[in-house]
């Protein structure tokens, strides 16, 4: 029986019925953003609706409209460890949201909200209540003589609750609409409104009024343009239009909840304990579904680091239900099947979305069961000696090794009540740089940024004339040595600024244009090029002859060989991109790159190294594109038609409304800023030289052009040459010549282990022999050896064992300069107390070193070789003391 009697809508339906009403109220109806911020190093991942259009907000960018309606991805971390536990935390959940850059306010924007709650969704008006900030009785009055709501259902609220504002810069009031779901949910007060604490009266809507500037002082001065920012979680009015008390209940989401229940064989809502795993598993599902199309890759940190850490708790909660085996992938097909037609990002990179995930999900597969194992070990050591913190030496074994995130084994010791040592953690991480730190550094152009106001006063945009032109006459307009000058003199070093210029600035990942600019008077030679968001080019470099005057009438002339190598490299840089989609899949983005006369470098997410055939078939396409000789035309158009085009933008790169679409016939077509060739054969040749890693998720190809591509190949012929004189053979006998080498020394290498192993038995008898004690009642042999590596002693260990019950063993090894331990045991002696793996730990630690392992066999290695007399005397005391 539903409690409020409403159209049960399915989430789908109201996000279509959201969108088409704005715009039917002339809004342009923008595509959800990808959850990576777009240039905002602010954000790891977007998290409200208008975090990805923060520059429209501040007059950076240019909107494609004044009006905007969206329904955009989110995701926000801060609630992780509740998801699951409660019925109403999400990490990923969509945000509706209408949005005005100066055209309508508070009146368009608080009147549509009503009329789409009370006549499109049709929820009762007696069931709404609005809240206010304390002093907007411009608001308040909208509510009570335009829409009508009475007095009695308007609350008036403080900053805390209805005031948005972060630091100094725009903020303004808010005013909410609110649901009250009925007195059978909990509040505080029986006369419950807006505000109280309690599940009743829930807020479904937040307009805020974008209508002040806060200084530095805390004055308030009002916009001359004030702006609409609002937002609706579509999971929420969800769950009011289908009268269900929880997001896990709504149609979308039980579509995979009940998916995991069938995997699992677990009825949802038998068992709480079971449960909480559902949703997180249902949660986390979709989380990474979406991150992973938006090209988030696992990794160890950043966004990297959520995708991984979200990923490995779904897995861990699905083997607490019992599921066998990865599971994962197949609930891919159920988040598809539920915001596929929505985000057909989904649908265009599944196969790539579940390769991923089932790679990752492989991986802690393997390791998950011992990681789990040593946990419990150490957990069950806790419990019997009274510690309730694990060594963050521990956790960070189990992160390093197993593939635990720090987050999951907190979470794990939490359901124990016990903690983590996180400062030794993070010292760990610290020492071994196992999390790399994303540097977030802006991009100063100049060394006098802090003072340039004063200094580029008044000088206006440069005219670049570089697409068209290696040469070109203009004034000096500036010129920069530290500070503002008028003149730059013989052998200086400064900066020129031009009213116009051939010279292209760094940016989009091509080098700048050396050269020179000249005159009758001076000659200054440009050794870098740079711009800022005002246009304005930066030419840098150092007198040669005579002296620069401002104003004065100036030839800047471009290195054209240079330039045209660079071009080549970056003409073939898209050719390259194109073909990585064909070969690779479409899931192949851009994810860097290095244009210069040299090479192109070019980075791009994919989860595998790329096969040696793979490598061959990319450059043939790349080369048959050259041979083809495909004309190459430069499209001057605004960026909706650019996406209408199907032009692929680059990473990295800042748009406007005017963009540069870059086409090679029907072959590729991208939005680039950069200079290239007129035709594809221009490219020469195309070679790649080197495939590596160079981040989880991200690959990296080095390539030349050209006549780099014939100074290579003179290169690997006097390398050959090299390699056959010494081998003293032909070019054509080489690879054989190799493999007899390699037969021979692996041949060799076997005899030489053979001849260690006898030599270590031998002196290890009679180092046995004065090396046995009775320690405590225990039997032992707690031997010094040198120059045995670690294979050698595990052999020894073994054969001593065998030969030695009932006995404790410890061997230590000096070898290439570091220390090996390894401690044995006959299992008789577990219940004396005696714990290798807790044994070598403390003895490892003397050494310098670390290690453990389990109670009847343990390794180690230190870095002092000089302690090992006193890791052995730490040894016996520790018999000693059981």
């Amino acid at each position: 029986m539903r409690r409020i009697n409403l159209e049960k809508l399915g989430l789908n339906e109201i996000r279509k019925r959201f969108l088409d009403f704005f715009e039917s109220k002339e809004h342009y109806v923008g595509n959800s953003f990808p959850l990576v911020p777009q240039n905002d190093n602010s954000l790891l991942l977007i998290n409200a609706g208008m975090a990805p259009m923060k520059n429209y907000f501040t007059g950076v960018e240019t909107p494609p409209s004044l009006r905007m309606v969206t329904c955009q991805k989110c995701i926000r971390t801060g609630d992780i460890d509740n998801v699951g536990k409660t019925s109403r935390h999400a990490t990923f959940f969509e945000m509706l949201g209408n949005f005005s850059f100066g055209d309508y306010f508070k009146n368009e924007s608080l009147q549509w909200g009503w009329e789409f709650l009370t006549e499109v969704l049709e929820m009762p008006e007696d069931k709404l209540w609005a809240s206010v900030f304390l002093d907007d009785d411009e608001a308040y009055d909208i509510w009570v003589k335009t829409i009508g709501i009475p007095e009695d259902r308007i609350v008036r609220l403080g900053k805390d609750e209805n005031f948005w504002e972060i630091g100094t810069g725009p903020c303004g009031p808010c005013s909410e609409i609110h649901f009250d779901r009925g007195p059978e949910y909990f509040c505080e007060k029986e006369d419950c409104k807006p505000g109280d604490e309690g599940d009743r009266i829930i807020e479904i809507w937040n307009h805020v009024f974008t209508q002040f500037n806060k200084t530095e002082e805390g004055e308030y001065i009002p916009l001359d343009h004030p702006n609409i920012d609002t937002g609706m979680g579509l999971e929420r009015v969800a769950c009011v239009m289908q009268d269900v008390d929880s997001i896990f209940d709504i149609d979308t989401f039980k579509v995979i909840r009940d998916e995991v229940s069938k995997l699992s064989n677990k009825k949802y809502g038998d068992i709480e304990k079971d449960d909480i795993s559902i949703r997180i598993i249902t949660d986390h599902i979709r989380a990474v579904s979406f991150m992973v199309g938006d090209g988030v890759m696992p990794g160890n940190s950043g966004r990297d680091y959520v995708l991984r850490r979200l990923l490995r708790r779904a897995a861990r909660h699905g083997k607490l239900l019992g599921i066998k085996g990865a599971f994962l992938t197949n609930l891919v097909d159920q988040v598809i099947e539920i915001s596929g037609e929505a985000y057909p990002e989904l649908i265009n990179k599944e196969d790539f979305i579940k390769k991923i995930i089932s790679i990752e999900e492989a991986r802690f597969q393997e390791t998950i069961d011992q990681g789990m194992d040593l946990l419990n070990e150490y957990l069950e050591d806790m419990k019997k000696s009274g510690l309730n913190e694990l060594d963050g030496k521990v956790a960070f074994k189990l992160y390093d090794t197993f593939g635990f995130p720090l987050d999951l084994t907190k979470e794990i010791l939490e359901e124990n009540k016990f903690t983590v040592d996180e400062v030794t953690f993070k010292d760990e991480m610290e020492k071994q740089k196992i999390r790399a730190r994303e540097a977030r550094n802006s991009n100063v152009t100049v060394s006098w940024d802090e003072n340039s106001d004063d200094i580029l006063d008044g000088i206006e945009k440069t005219e670049f004339v570089g697409y068209d032109l290696y040469l070109s006459d203009a004034t000096v307009v500036s010129l920069i040595n530290d500070i503002k000058v008028d003149k730059l003199l013989e052998g200086e070093t400064g900066v020129i600024i031009l009213d116009k210029t051939p010279f292209y600035a760094e940016s989009g990942g091509q080098v700048a244009d050396l050269g020179i600019i000249e005159n009758d008077d001076f000659k200054f030679e440009v050794t870098n090029v740079t711009k800022d968001s005002e246009g304005r080019f930066y030419h840098i470099g150092k007198v040669i002859t005579g002296n620069v005057s401002l104003l004065s009438k100036v030839t800047g002339i471009v290195d054209v060989n240079r330039r045209i190598a660079v071009s080549q490299n970056h003409t073939a840089t898209h050719m390259l991109h194109k073909a990585l989609k064909m070969v690779l899949g479409e899931h192949v983005n851009q994810a860097g790159s290095l244009v210069t006369p040299e090479a192109l470098r070019f980075d791009f997410s994919h989860y595998e190294k790329v096969s040696n055939d793979d490598i061959k078939r990319i450059e043939k396409i790349v080369n048959d594109k050259i041979v083809e000789a495909l004309e190459i035309e430069v499209i001057n158009t605004d960026i909706e038609s650019a996406k209408e085009f199907g032009a692929t933008a680059l990473f990295g790169e800042k748009y406007g409304n005017e963009v540069r679409v870059v086409k090679m016939e029907d072959y590729s077509m991208e939005l680039c800023g950069g200079t290239h060739l007129e035709n594809t054969s221009e490219v020469g040749v195309f070679k790649i030289t080197t495939e590596t890693a160079v981040a989880s998720g991200v690959r990296r190809i080095f390539a030349a052009t050209s006549l780099r591509v014939f100074e290579l190949l003179n290169s690997y012929v006097d390398k050959m040459n090299l390699i056959t004189d010494e081998l003293k053979t032909n070019e054509n006998d080489v690879i054989n010549r190799v493999k007899s080498m390699k037969n021979e020394i692996k041949l060799l290498e076997s005899e030489n282990e053979s001849l260690k192993s006898k030599l270590a038995k031998s002196s290890l008898e009679e180092v046995v022999s004065s090396s046995r004690f009775e320690i405590n009642g225990i039997n032992t042999i707690i031997a010094s050896l040198d120059g045995i590596d670690g294979n050698t002693l595990r052999e020894l260990g073994d054969n001593l064992i065998n030969e030695n019950k009932d006995t404790f063993i410890l061997l230590a090894s000096a070898y290439d300069g570091k220390v090996m331990l390894l401690t044995k045991t006959d299992k008789s002696l577990l219940s004396k107390g005696i714990h290798c793996g807790n044994i070598i730990r403390e003895v490892a630690k003397i050494t310098g070193g670390g290690g453990g392992g389990r109670p009847d066999m343990a390794q180690a290695g230190g870095k002092d070789i000089s302690k090992i007399p006193d890791a052995i005397k730490k040894a016996k005391e520790i018999i000693s003391s059981l």
